[in-house]
């Protein structure tokens, strides 16, 4: 993207996002277009309150001459819970070209449809030079709405200035989303990372939507726009547009669940922002209750029904790929031990379910298992009781026993039970949602198809570099596209909970299922 290899590899990610802001920003504040007081400062969008636009300052040239309204649809929908999902829903959306007045509309019903919010949007530009697109800007939309009543289902369209959901011609651009109950109730929420755009991507989508999910979690490596993923702005492959084709690729599904990722080491793009995520930041409207939403603006929690929920980045202690290692300053490893704490003496909160990208636990021959997590996390969560950790970043499905102390303590077979109060963690890596998969050394072992295998040889990836090692811990290995889904079904208080967990594989088969058990708060 405009560095020199051989400084690109001296320079941490701030530098060589100064470098670049220093070759480009002049070029585009001199040239016609829609260029940002945030693109040009090095933030990724004009900051401003809901129903506050993005204006052009004395500095940029004149704005993209607007087109009539009319002729432009929104597109790319995506829902995001808020701090609270009960009452808290951001319904986030594109437009091609600048627009006047962007809003939501929001009902009870599809034929009431009167209450209209204004939305704040968020203007990403990107330069010709950076990358392998030319000039290119991208209008991101948001609108956060609050105050909802838990348990509800709403209607929603969205629009501006001669497009008008309300109308009945346009009724069909309409959507729905349902808040999070006010109390315990079975639901069921899917997960995986490692998507891109294509053609298994949007086969797994159309599966998600058929399990009726109440959201879905993406654990990194969401887009794919930039597909080198060492976080460096000599990674020339970027391309801004990638992200369009996405949004449109994932609206099916992500304009009716609430879709919510952690970001990955694809997901670090050096142009934006000093800490790669300014693009993440224009496209995404997550809960911010992190702890540094400056640097860690994928980090954060929500509570749904039993299940709390925590989003971590874990390319903050990546040995392997380093671009952003340190970048919190031990911030995000304290936060997440003072949110395990306070999840654990709730008494409304039965399952702590924690994901994100890089892998604690997995065999795969590209990346294998991140020894930053185990340092750093892993203690945590056995110390904590984590009854599940999801993971991306290996393109496969791989699910461990039961561990603990680095030592399986259960063998977890399939259609087993875990009890991580008395027994462990189990570790899943969803990473198999659209891109090029990747291989094992042992043979696949998966439902209906068993292989068990004693040891598997792997490595983990560790500050002195790739460290061999041979684990037992390697339960079940399905070498193809696929996803997970979590069935929650609450009970009375001393009864036995669970979450029953199945991978499902793109041709809807299952090939792994297990339970977590645990008493009921």
């Amino acid at each position: 993207m405009g560095v020199p290899e051989q400084l690109a590899e001296r320079m941490s990610m701030a530098e060589q996002h100064e470098y670049l802001r220093s070759r480009f920003s002049r070029r585009s504040m001199i040239r016609g277009g829609a260029v940002t007081l945030g693109a040009v400062a090095g933030g990724a969008f004009v900051p401003g309150a809901t129903a506050r636009a993005a204006t052009p300052t004395g500095h940029t040239a004149p704005a993209t001459p607007r087109v009539d309204g009319a002729l432009v649809a929104p597109f790319g929908r995506h829902l995001a819970f808020g701090n609270d999902p009960r009452t808290q829903v951001t319904v986030s959306w594109q437009v091609p070209v600048a627009v006047k007045k962007p809003f939501i509309r929001i009902g009870a019903h599809p034929w009431d449809l009167s209450r209209r919010i204004d939305a704040e949007v968020r203007t990403l530009y990107t330069p010709a030079g950076v990358g392998a697109s030319g000039d290119h800007t991208q209008y991101y939309l948001h609108a956060e709405l609050s105050h909802l009543r838990p348990g509800r289902t709403y209607y929603y369209g969205v629009g501006h200035q001669g497009f008008d959901p309300a109308q009945p011609h346009l009724a069909g651009t309409l959507g729905t989303f349902t808040t999070a109950p006010a109390h315990k109730a079975p639901f069921t929420f899917t997960a995986f990372g490692d998507e891109g755009v294509g053609y298994h991507g949007l086969a797994n989508n159309a599966l998600l939507l058929g399990q009726n999910p109440a959201f879905h979690l993406h654990a990194g490596d969401i887009a794919y726009a930039d597909p080198s993923g060492g976080g460096k702005t000599t990674d020339t492959g970027f391309d801004a547009r990638t992200w369009d084709q996405f949004l449109a690729q994932t609206e099916s599904v992500a304009k009716q669940v609430p879709w919510m990722p952690a970001f990955g080491n694809h997901d670090m793009e050096a142009w934006y922002s000093p800490n790669g995520y300014g693009g993440e930041e224009a496209r995404w409207n997550l809960p911010d209750n992190g702890p540094d939403k400056k640097n860690l603006p994928g980090v954060y929690s929500f509570v749904y029904g039993n299940t709390a929920v925590i989003s971590l980045d874990a390319n903050d202690i990546s040995f392997e790929i380093p671009a952003n290692l340190g970048i919190s300053g031990g911030t995000q490893t304290k936060w997440l031990e003072g949110q395990l704490k306070k999840f654990r003496a709730a008494q409304d909160i039965d399952f702590v379910v924690v994901f994100f990208h890089h892998c604690a636990y997995c065999t795969s021959t590209a990346h294998a298992s991140e020894g930053g997590v185990r340092q750093e996390w892993v203690p945590l969560f056995e110390k904590y009781t984590v009854d599940l950790v999801i993971n991306g970043h290996n393109h496969q499905y791989e699910r461990t026993d039961v561990i603990k102390g680095g030592k399986v303590t259960k063998k977890l077979p399939i259609g087993g039970t875990a009890h991580p109060e008395t027994e462990g963690v189990v570790y899943v890596t969803a990473g198999a949602a659209g891109r090029s998969l990747y291989a094992f050394t042992a043979p696949d072992s998966y439902e209906g198809h068993e292989h068990d295998t004693e040891s598997v040889a792997s490595f983990v990836n560790t500050k002195d570099g790739k460290v061999d090692e041979t684990v037992t811990w390697s339960r079940v290995r399905y070498l193809d596209y696929s996803f997970l889904r979590v069935d929650v079904q609450p009970a009375p208080k001393g009864r036995q909970t669970t979450l029953k967990v199945s991978g499902i594989a793109e041709t809807g088969n299952r090939i792994d299922h297990f339970t977590v058990s645990r008493k009921a708060k």
